[in-house]
């Protein structure tokens, strides 16, 4: 075997991890939470929305931390934007629960505790498998979505460019 050979397999020197290193805050960090499910409205006009709160370090994101109130439309409207106009495979949503619509039930349908904390977690797996791929997290309307109080549906689609991708000079928040 040559030397070369050898030296290619050896193990890498590294430091000891000391207490700040173990227990301090993680390099880069993304968390969201779905919480705080809220019904709203009387009849056909009755709806329900969720806090979406999210924490993060990573340099894109121009808030470290936000939240946001949204409904299952808005999580319809993220991932029809994210099919359009990324090259990124898109997760599914939770299910719409068209019979849980339907009148004269004998329960609350789609209002009902257990429907809604189900749609919760399905709608937190989303945002999270979502907001954690690279590609994601330079589309404009992840931003929104996670930033904004309210969705401009006519916003341009496009990318966000973050401060490493900004020249000298210029403004982080920057769009292309």
């Amino acid at each position: 075997m040559s030397d070369t050979a050898v030296a290619d397999t050896r193990r890498l020197n590294s430091k000891p991890q000391d207490l700040t290193d173990a227990y301090g805050p993680p390099s880069n960090f993304l968390e969201i939470d779905i919480f705080n499910p809220q019904t709203v409205g009387v009849g056909r006009a009755r709806f329900t929305t969720y806090e979406v709160r999210m924490r993060t370090n990573l340099p894109i994101f121009k808030l470290k931390e936000s939240c946001v109130r949204r409904r299952y439309s808005d999580f319809e409207w993220l991932k029809n934007e994210l099919e359009r106009d990324s090259k990124i495979v898109v997760p599914p949503l939770p299910g719409k629960a068209l019979k849980r619509q339907l009148p004269f039930r004998g329960d609350e349908g789609i209002f009902e505790e257990s429907f809604i904390e189900e749609r919760r977690q399905g709608l937190e797996q989303f945002i999270n498998k979502i907001a954690g791929h690279p590609l994601a997290q330079n589309e404009r309307c992840l931003h929104m979505f996670l930033q904004e109080e309210a969705i401009d549906r006519n916003y341009v689609p496009g990318k966000v460019l973050g401060e490493k991708d900004c020249g000298v000079g210029q403004d982080p928040d920057q769009r292309v």
